[in-house]
């Protein structure tokens, strides 16, 4: 099938779907194409044909001629005209239509046809006063072949944008979704930056409206990136548009840097305010992707509220994904109350068992708090749909107003050189009375022709040749303006055309200046309160199985090999509470294992020996095992850590010889190593029957290790003879400011290394300051200046300016021990510098008056004494201050690791922080067993088998020191597991 070469603005889908304009294409041999398509037409016909019998051999139609079935279908016969015809020839034209003429905007002024058409109408009946939004929808009907629905639409959409529409009315609400008026009701005209950038007659390019009665512009002639200001998103046939929309200041800033050629970035900015992260932006192309919170902030422990909201979202569905998440049990909230008005403000009452940090992450986590919008950059140029970035199409926009204000000073410099030789004209005719030639003169063209001889001697002064409409509108002054003609006010005119020519004329020469000083311009007047509204920031991913509420609980049947959150399960042994997104973790007796998703009910193999919560990338989860290696094999012992593996995948903790099996393991959330007391079978030749395995004499390895030979003899009985304590050390907690989380990681500042009850201080922006613990979930409010190790012995040091006296001051102060909010200092006063050294120096210098006054060096520790955060402090100086320095002393060298601290494999650990170990003359301390309830198996939390349980002939049991008889062993209390 040929194509049509008749129809010269038909596109074809390579055309179409054209990426991008500034690609080159490679060659194409045409005609080899259209002998392609010819074939696989044909083809397609002899597939298609009717009857076979009356096919030829080679699928063509037989004989008879009788046309193939596509043949039929397709092809028109007299008058009657085939639907699938049409829609086969059609179809093309149609995805045309709508991708060009409805849903995607042009580059060059960033519009839909629909909101031009609005646009061009508001100016039509512009008169300064507002109009009925149902009359604009009217008076654009006579451009827009559509409904009054869409335009009504459109223009809502225009106005909610306030950039070029000066709205009256309920229109409507983008913070709570809330509806406009209708149209009879609310009022609207161009706003003073739309009638100054938009629109220019002389520079418009026009064509007919779809009647043929009306005249609407190809394209406005916008000077300004508006595409990008108010962002686009539209769906047309095969393809869609999604642009963001950017700050007014920072489009303006970026169209100056590319004309002065300089480089810039740009980065989306939304009008409901929110937090974004940009760094997969991808400049707004396909495939990149833009993170969008709300801006959430703690009232106090229980209170949370949220003060911006997500792009996309409104107050009322971020309410409603609350109340299903909170009915779902992914969150825990008492009440959830919307006050937004022409603010936001949603407030959040936190459940009184739950952590207001923890609810955070969930709310991002499991509610429309957080969004993802990926972008799609795809833009009308040239007459096709291309994908260019945000980038690009600011390049190209500051190129068009450069354009288009070159287009202007060339049109003004017309009009001037015409106003000059019109001006220049008159004169010559006033003042050598020309007019007195006309005397005589029977008809017009005499009169012409008179007029015209007598500006012979005078055409050499102008600068183009005098024409026929010169001298007719020279013949056609009146009298009393001869007469009344002033020489001198006329000088003065012409002088003033021709400066005003010498200035275009500069303009023209130097235009890129030009077009910055009019973006200059257009920010000055019109930028003032277009500040961004959207905080850039990275954020740190959120785990959901970490911030899920437990709203589960997990069962386990050991010897069927059962185990699940359903309601099935709960006649089987309680394990712990959980969600219903996290990874559990399940051991059998020989030393499988595998990570599952926890459901209903699943099933992994009978004589499950260990069930828990499975936390990924876990490093301070510690596994202590011991296994015999096959039936009558050696003992080995192991330490390993299970980070991350793949989910339902089956792995060995032993060796993974057949008929092995665990003698004994626990499972320790923070390194912990217990004292095992063996009791081997009594043999000939063994001397020592009892002996100690200690857990923390091994070294950390990886999971696949086979762990070290502890025994070849069999083993009678087991029996804890000492609680583990973390052999981890502390945990190095770095800051990253970025995110404003803590890490352990290794991302941003480094705290130091925390254990126990270590505490930080968090200093803010507001003159106040909070101590915290260490917990790496929890969140700092936005105005963080400081977070630090906290130490109740640090004396701060710190100056600041009082806004009451007008004096500088220095106060000393200990931080006291409290999670509440302290100020250190008035809101109003200005915070200048602060020191946490002991022996440092003030250097204060002056200005003014005592400008050539030497600087002045206090000594810190000597000029006040250390008292409350809340004294005021003393008195600097009463001369004006210039500036105020801390001179701290340098800090002494670090010490050399002393000799108690021991390797132990790869990591390094401090002896005196283990705890003791048992002597010998401890060994004759009472033992007892764990009570008949807690070794029944009804109930063990800590996933393992109860104790005084037997694993491979082996009894386990827990030793206690003497004294301790009338105590219960709580076994989940031995950090075993």
């Amino acid at each position: 099938m040929a194509k049509d070469k008749n129809r010269d603005d038909e596109l074809n889908q390579e055309d179409l779907f054209d990426e991008d304009a500034s690609t080159p294409e490679e060659p194409v041999d045409e005609g080899a194409d259209e002998g392609a398509d010819e074939d696989v037409d044909e083809q397609r016909d002899g597939d298609d044909a009717g009857d076979g019998s009356a096919r030829g051999a080679n699928g063509q139609p037989g004989a008879a001629g009788r046309p193939g079935k596509f043949e039929r279908l397709t092809h028109d016969e007299g008058d009657v005209r085939k639907l699938t015809g049409m829609y086969k020839n059609w179809f093309l034209d149609y995805a045309s239509y709508v991708i060009l003429e409805r849903a995607v905007p042009h580059v060059e002024d960033g519009l839909k046809p629909v909101q031009r058409r609005i646009l061009h109408a508001m100016k039509v009946v512009d008169d300064g006063r507002y109009n009925k939004v149902a009359n604009l929808v009217g008076q654009t009907m006579q451009y827009h072949p559509h409904g009054d629905a869409s335009i009504k639409d459109a223009l809502v959409q225009l106005g909610q944008k306030d950039l070029l529409i000066d709205c009256q009315g309920n229109w409507g609400n983008i913070l709570t979704g809330d509806e406009a008026a209708a149209g009879r009701y609310i009022e609207a005209r161009l706003s003073k930056f739309a009638l100054e950038v938009v629109f220019n007659k002389k520079t418009t390019e026009w064509m007919l409206s779809y009647d043929g009665r009306k005249e609407e512009p190809v394209t406005l002639p916008i000077k300004f990136p508006l595409l990008l200001a108010q962002g686009s998103d539209g769906i047309a046939v095969g393809l869609a548009s999604k642009i963001l929309p950017h700050n007014f200041n920072e489009l303006i800033n970026a169209s100056i840097a590319h004309l002065q050629g300089r480089e810039f970035q740009l980065y989306p900015d939304f009008p409901t305010g929110g937090m974004a992260d940009v760094s997969r932006y991808n400049d707004g192309l396909r495939g990149g992707t833009v993170k969008v919170r709300a801006k959430i902030s703690k009232i106090d422990k229980r209170t949370l509220a949220i003060t911006e909201i997500p792009y996309t979202t409104t107050t009322e569905s971020i309410k409603e994904s609350i109340i299903k998440a909170n009915e779902k049990g992914k969150i825990k909230i008492r009440k959830v109350d919307d006050n937004t008005a022409d603010k936001v403000e949603i407030i959040i009452q936190v459940a009184p068992d739950e952590s207001s940090d923890k609810t955070i992450d969930a709310l991002y986590a499991f509610t429309d708090c957080e969004v993802s919008i990926a972008p799609n950059a795809c833009v009308i140029w040239d007459d096709k749909p291309h994908f260019l970035g945000v980038s690009e199409i600011l390049r190209r926009s500051a190129d068009h107003t450069r354009s288009l204000l070159g287009q202007e000073l060339q049109i003004r410099l017309g009009e001037l050189n015409e106003a000059w030789h019109a001006a220049s004209l008159e004169r010559i005719f006033i003042e050598n009375k020309l007019y007195q030639l006309i005397e005589g003169c029977r008809t017009r063209e005499e009169a012409y022709a008179a007029v015209d001889k007598g500006l012979e001697p005078f055409k050499k002064q102008l600068r183009r040749e005098v024409t026929l409409e010169d001298v007719q509108r020279l013949t056609e002054l009146k009298f009393i303006r001869i007469s009344r003609y002033d020489s001198e006010k006329a000088d003065n005119e012409i002088r003033q055309i021709e400066e005003d020519i010498k200035t275009t004329q500069y303009h023209l020469d130097h235009l890129t200046e030009y077009a910055v000083a009019w973006y200059e311009r257009i920010r000055d007047k019109y930028g003032k309160g277009r500040e961004r509204r959207t905080e850039l920031r990275e954020f740190d991913s959120i785990e959901a199985t970490k911030v899920a509420v437990t709203n589960a609980k997990l069962y386990v049947d050991r010897a069927e090999g059962f185990f699940g959150i359903g309601k099935t399960m709960k006649d089987a042994e309680f394990v712990c509470d959980c969600s219903d997104i996290d990874d559990v973790i399940v051991f059998t007796k020989d030393g499988r294992y595998v990570i599952r998703k926890v459901i209903e009910k699943d099933y992994f193999d009978k004589g499950i020996y260990y069930i828990g919560i499975f936390k990924r990338n876990d490093e301070r989860t510690i596994y202590n095992v011991l296994y015999r290696d096959g039936k009558n094999g050696p003992l080995m012992m192991k330490r390993c850590a299970i980070k991350g593996i793949t989910r339902d995948k089956v792995y060995n903790i032993t060796k993974g010889t057949p008929k092995s099996e665990i003698l004994y393991m626990s499972v320790n959330p923070n390194g912990e190593a217990e004292v095992l007391k063996i009791y081997f079978k009594p043999r000939p030749r063994l001397k020592k029957v009892i002996v100690d395995l200690d857990f923390s004499t091994l070294a950390i390895k990886g999971r696949q290790s086979q762990g070290n030979l502890f025994s070849r003899y069999g083993i009678h009985k087991i029996v804890l003879k000492e609680r583990g304590t973390s052999t981890l050390g502390g945990q190095n907690i770095w800051f990253d400011e970025d995110v404003r989380r803590l890490n352990a990681d290794g991302r941003g500042r480094l705290l130091g290394e925390f254990k126990g009850d270590d505490k930080l201080i968090v200093w803010t922006a507001k003159n106040q300051y909070y101590i915290t613990g260490y917990d790496l979930g929890q969140h700092f409010p936005d105005d963080t200046t400081y977070v630090g190790r906290f130490s109740p012995e640090r004396v701060y040091s710190l100056c600041y300016y009082d806004h009451e006296l007008k004096y500088y001051y220095l106060k000393r102060f200990t931080a006291e021990m409290s999670d509440k909010m302290q100020e250190f200092l008035d809101p109003e006063d200005r915070f200048v510098c602060v020191t946490e050294r002991s022996g440092a120096t003030l250097e204060i210098t002056y200005k003014g008056a005592q400008a050539s006054r030497p600087a002045d060096l206090i000594d810190v520790d000597e000029f006040v004494g250390v008292k409350s955060h809340r004294a005021k402090g003393k008195r600097l100086t009463t001369y004006e201050v210039d500036t105020l320095r801390m001179i701290e002393p340098e800090l002494p060298p670090e010490p050399e690791p002393s000799d108690d601290e021991e390797a132990d494999g790869d990591q390094l650990t401090d002896a005196s922080d283990e705890t003791a170990q048992f002597d010998d003359s401890k060994e004759d301390t009472s033992r007892q067993s764990v009570s008949k309830e807690a070794s029944a198996g009804i109930v063990s939390e800590s996933g393992l088998p109860p104790a005084g349980s037997h694993a491979g002939g082996v009894e386990f049991e827990i030793e206690r020191p003497k004294g301790d008889a009338d105590q219960m062993v709580d076994p989940e209390q031995l950090n075993l597991f």
